[in-house]
Parts: C-alpha cells; structure tokens; sequence
C-alpha cells in the first residue's frame, strides 16, 4: 500500500484491514498506482472543513479532495487527492444503521475515493450508479451489511 498514506490524527488504530478495502477499489477503477491520503479527524475539524470548502455548518462523515479534474492516460501517475473521515461520526454511524465500525469506515473509504474517482451522487442518475458500486466493491473484500 505504498501509495496511500493513512494519517490516523484522530488516534483510532483500528483500520489494518483498509489496505484490501483501498487496493480493491482502486483495482475495480483501474487506478492502480494512483496516488491518495486519507486522514482521520474528529468533529471539530472536520466541521471547519465542511464550513469552510462547503459552506454547510455541520459535522459530516467524509469529505474529498480531488486533485485530479479531467481524464489522465494510464500511463500517468495519477494523485488522486484527499480524503478526511469523521472517526466519531462514522462510529455514531455503525450505531444507527446497526453494523461494525469496520463495515462503516470501509464504506467511507470507498465512499470517499470514488468521489476522488469522479463519481458524485448529485443527481438520482449518479446515485443510481455510484451507490450499487459501492456495494459491489465491499461485497468483493468480504464487508457486508
């Protein structure tokens, strides 16, 4: 996993099991070699973040940054951006939908790169496509609901 960076801001230390989450998503996308970071923060940074890049004053889950904004060819490196995860929020959400903090910041992992991958979930027509996507991937390493 020598191209992604876990930045683990928030002390959570529980995630060894990302790298196979990472690695199949950016497989599924043909993005291997591809270039991410993912940081854990708690709510009041990422409050800040959405506040100051969204305009939305509230605590959220997962916010990406992509760097990338047109289509590279295969043949280039390609650094996808950033990804800030919510540790609390994500474990008020394990609790609310009623399965494992590991199936839960799985979901936001995947959630949060294929974001940085081009997908948005905006309109009904995107939803319909990212959202099946994102099971199939965790579906693929084993994550269930």
């Amino acid at each position: 996993m020598d191209h992604v960076c876990i930045n683990d801001n928030y002390g959570y230390a529980s995630y060894d099991y990302l790298e196979e989450v990472i690695m199949a998503t950016l497989s599924h996308e043909h993005a291997l070699g591809a270039f991410v970071s993912i940081i854990f923060v708690g709510n009041d940074e990422i409050l800040k973040l959405n506040t100051q890049y969204r305009g939305i004053q509230r605590v959220t889950d997962v916010i990406s940054f992509a760097l990338e904004d047109n289509e590279t060819s295969p043949s280039e490196i390609r650094v996808l951006g950033d990804i800030y995860i919510c540790i609390p929020r994500m474990k008020e959400q394990a609790l609310f939908y009623g399965h494992s903090e590991k199936r839960e910041l799985s979901f936001l992992v995947v959630h949060g790169l294929l974001h940085l991958l081009g997908y948005d979930h905006i309109q009904k027509s995107d939803e319909e496509v990212m959202f099946p996507l994102q099971d199939e991937i965790l579906e693929s390493v084993g994550i269930l609901r």
